[in-house]
């Protein structure tokens, strides 16, 4: 049994970011993109002026999204879950 657990413990240490860690940094980039993509849209093509590269949605609000999706992303690497084992022990 204790071969068992050594073995285990080995493993966890070998792996520095856990299940959860992997879906939080999905759901970042998935944030990165989705304000990526708020602040696409036509240009000026030169001969006419268009006003829609003023809009709210281009200039704050995607990349506001953005860059939560990048913040949370340097969370989502940091983040550690409370091992109750490692608490109990100290």
């Amino acid at each position: 049994m204790a071969k068992e657990e050594k073995k285990s413990n080995e493993n966890e240490a070998r792996l520095p970011l856990g299940k959860i860690n992997f879906v939080m940094m999905a759901v970042c980039l998935l944030l990165i993109v989705v304000g990526f993509a708020l602040m696409t849209g036509s240009a000026n093509d030169g001969a006419t002026f268009n006003e829609s590269i003023f809009e709210s949605r281009r200039t704050v609000v995607g990349p506001m999204v953005a860059f939560a999706g990048f913040v949370f992303m340097a969370f989502a690497i940091i983040y550690r879950k409370k091992d109750k084992n490692r608490s109990s022990q100290e």
